[in-house]
């Protein structure tokens, strides 16, 4: 797959048929993992097209969830 260019991608972020809901982006031509979000200036969002965005969402949450399950854990025992 050749990459993109900026116009391509802002056509696709452009495109409401990209976004499921209005909120979630989810398009199986773009190779990024996280573009920005629909309102501009306002962090990053996951591609849930990607199945490595899908990995990176599940490792972030165990990064962020593991230790806050382990700690409990260790005071509930």
């Amino acid at each position: 797959m050749s990459t993109p260019t900026k116009e391509q991608r802002a056509a696709w972020h452009a495109d409401p048929a990209n976004w499921r809901w209005g909120v979630f982006y989810y398009n199986k031509q773009d190779p990024r993992l996280m573009p920005p979000k629909r309102i501009p200036a306002s962090d990053w969002t996951f591609n849930f097209a990607n199945p490595r965005s899908i990995l990176l969402l599940v490792a972030l949450l165990a990064v962020v969830l593991g230790p806050v399950w382990l700690i409990e854990r260790h005071v509930q025992g």
